[in-house]
């Protein structure tokens, strides 16, 4: 049987998108170091992200625009509101909530993002981590072509 774009077979490559998190002023190379770190941990490359996610608090910090130029990816973000699906229970802290609005970043937006462009969303692992940044990874499978 062959691959469909509805059925696109097991070797197909995974969609992957990326949630992310990072302080003000947060370099593009420190985004974008973290993110590759963040996609071999699960055998990825940046080959197999599909967008970039983070929260609307972000809008306007020129290291993420920089990194969606340089992957020639789109850029979503998302208000705290419409994480509030995605958040668990335990993740989060307070002070993250104090300035977003929203207690985790990182991985609602992955989950938030997936869930817009697919079905079936789920994180990769925990969240990778540095001193300026978050990224979480999230997959989802494919909707059948109508």
């Amino acid at each position: 049987m062959m691959p469909s774009p509805s059925n696109p077979g097991p070797d197909a490559s995974p969609m992957v998108v990326a949630g992310l998190g990072c302080r003000r002023d947060c370099p593009q190379q420190d985004l974008l170091a973290l993110l590759i770190h963040s996609l071999a941990q699960h055998e990825l490359t940046v080959d197999n992200l599909v967008g970039l996610a983070s929260i609307a608090h972000k809008r306007d910090e020129p290291g993420l625009h920089q990194l969606a130029t340089h992957l020639n990816l789109e850029l979503t973000f998302f208000p705290p509101e419409a994480l509030t699906l995605y958040q668990s229970e335990n993740a989060g802290s307070a002070l993250i909530r104090s300035v977003t609005g929203s207690p985790a970043v990182a991985e609602p937006c992955a989950l938030a993002l997936a869930t817009q462009l697919g079905k079936a969303a789920r994180l990769l692992g925990e969240k990778t981590r540095t001193a300026n940044a978050t990224c979480a990874l999230a997959t989802f499978d494919r909707e059948p072509v109508a």
